[in-house]
């Protein structure tokens, strides 16, 4: 059964990974890697990977992604673009299109198949797993990084102040 909705998640993570590089509309291309991004996460889910599958939603399809479509949206993209530079452009699009294709297919001719294989359960990649050992082991690490975290915030905001 896990198979069945490894590869379900992986057919949707790569049609909409297409789509983002083929839509003609930007906007539609955002939000085709909302759902990508969306995917992955379901593949670290399938791997036992829960905290990092929440990390990757959170930070990836709800932080970065609004700020994507934001931009997108303000910079009115509905503009003629320039054609004065098509054909060199298309001509090195397809150079290094092609020399990616040739990379890849160098890197799957000396890799090893083998089948796909659900980890053993364990609590590796739990939340509670990584909570104990984050506030157990790195505790102070991370109350520096929170540290340093509050003074960039305190920072920009005196940066942004205007002088009154």
């Amino acid at each position: 059964m896990a198979q069945y909705i490894f590869y379900a998640l992986s057919i949707v993570t790569i049609l909409s990974a297409l789509y983002v590089v083929f839509a003609k509309s930007p906007m539609y291309s955002v939000i085709a890697m909302i759902v990508c991004f969306f995917s992955i996460a379901g593949h670290y889910v399938l791997l036992n990977a829960q905290f990092l599958a929440i990390v990757h939603v959170i930070v990836y399809a709800g932080a970065i992604m609004v700020l994507f479509l934001f931009v997108v949206m303000l910079l009115n993209l509905n503009q003629e673009p320039d054609k004065s530079h098509g054909k060199l452009l298309r001509v090195a699009a397809a150079i290094s299109g092609g020399m990616l294709f040739l990379v890849l297919l160098l890197s799957l001719n000396t890799s090893e198949t083998g089948t796909f294989i659900l980890p053993e359960k364990s609590d590796i990649g739990l939340v509670e797993h990584v909570g104990k050992k984050l506030f157990n082991e790195y505790v102070l690490p991370f109350e520096i990084s929170s540290v340093l975290l509050l003074s960039a915030i305190i920072g920009s905001v005196v940066l942004a102040k205007k002088e009154s």
